[in-house]
Formats: C-alpha cells, sequence, structure tokens
C-alpha cells in the first residue's frame, strides 16, 4: 500500500521534465491545460453533448433538444427580439460584446494588442436588422472559433498564470453573458 503514497522528498515527474508530464497527462486522459478550459467554454457556446451530462448547464437531451448553449439561444431569437430592452440592454448589444471580448482576447494573447478597446462601445447601438442579426451571430461564432484556435496553440506551452488567466477570464466572461442573456430571454416571455 505504501506504493500509492508518493514520497514527498522525491522530485515527481512535472517537476523534473515537464513535457513527460504533458505527455503522461494526455495519455491518461486528462488532456493539456487548455483542455479543460475549452470544454467549459465549448458547453456555454455550443451547449452539451446530447445525451451526456453537463458541467453547469442543463444536459441536452439525446434528440438533440433542450440546448441551452449560447448559439442554441441566439438562433432561436428574431432580430426584433435581440433588440427588445430589457433592464436597460438587449440581447444583440450582450451577443456583439461577447464576440467583441473574445476577439480582444486573441488579439491581446497572440498578438500583444493592448488596445485602447471600446467596451462601451461594443455593445453597438443594441437594435439590429434581420441582416445585422445574421451577421452578429455569424461574428459570435468565428470570435468563438478564433479563440478556440489559439487556445489550442498554447496548449503545449507551460500552464503560465498570464495564459491561464487569460483563458479562463475569457471563458468566465462568455458564461457571464450567456446566464445574461438567458435571464433577458425569460423577461422577454
Amino acid at each position: 500500500m505504501t506504493d500509492l503514497v508518493p514520497d514527498a522528498t522525491q522530485p515527481t515527474l512535472a517537476a523534473t521534465d515537464p513535457a513527460q508530464a504533458d505527455a503522461q497527462t494526455e495519455s491518461d486522459g486528462g488532456g493539456t491545460w487548455v483542455d479543460g478550459i475549452l470544454d467549459i467554454l465549448k458547453e456555454a457556446v455550443e451547449g452539451g453533448t446530447p445525451g451526456q451530462g453537463t458541467a453547469f448547464l442543463d444536459g441536452t437531451k439525446a434528440d438533440g433538444s433542450g440546448n441551452h448553449g449560447l448559439l442554441a439561444t441566439l438562433d432561436s431569437l428574431t432580430a426584433a427580439q435581440a433588440s427588445q430592452e430589457v433592464h436597460g440592454s438587449t440581447i444583440a448589444g450582450h451577443t456583439l460584446h461577447t464576440a467583441y471580448h473574445m476577439e480582444v482576447i486573441v488579439r491581446w494573447e497572440r498578438d500583444g494588442d493592448r488596445g485602447p478597446f471600446d467596451w462601451q462601445g461594443s455593445f453597438g447601438t443594441g437594435q439590429v436588422t434581420d441582416d445585422e442579426w445574421d451577421e452578429a451571430r455569424v461574428r459570435l461564432r468565428t470570435a468563438y472559433d478564433s479563440l478556440c484556435a489559439f487556445a489550442r496553440t498554447q496548449a503545449a506551452r507551460p500552464a503560465t498564470g498570464d495564459a491561464v488567466g487569460g483563458l479562463s477570464g475569457g471563458m468566465a466572461h462568455v458564461v457571464y453573458h450567456l446566464g445574461s442573456i438567458r435571464q433577458m430571454v425569460k423577461a422577454l416571455g
């Protein structure tokens, strides 16, 4: 039984060879540090995998119904609904802002762009036409895909505070706006 308890006086594999530790993590099914962040971001944006458990959303049923991810939520709304003011903002505004935030994360982390950033302006007017609503949802999806692609390029790098913080913060921001939008949808009736 003592073989199961690591010897605290001996350095671990991770301490002596980070590349080997990453390979071990991947081989034991744990993935990289980026995978856990992307799993939660995927659930927030795309919803749960049909018929499987979820980390925080209501589960998507095996037939695909009941998807409460951001994209499915937005796809269920018309431009008029997305433009309706609820408690001082609109779903369209939250959508544009969320896309902008994901774009900024990539510009900040990949390109070193430190702004300035127009956070207030990123909400737009909050009013969209049918075509603008379609464009806003495409922009959100494109920003999400770009963020995921960038994050995957970081998987082999060390999990620094900046890297983990930046991606975790971005994921948390998306989850926050998903929650806000879901509450706004309820208020629309």
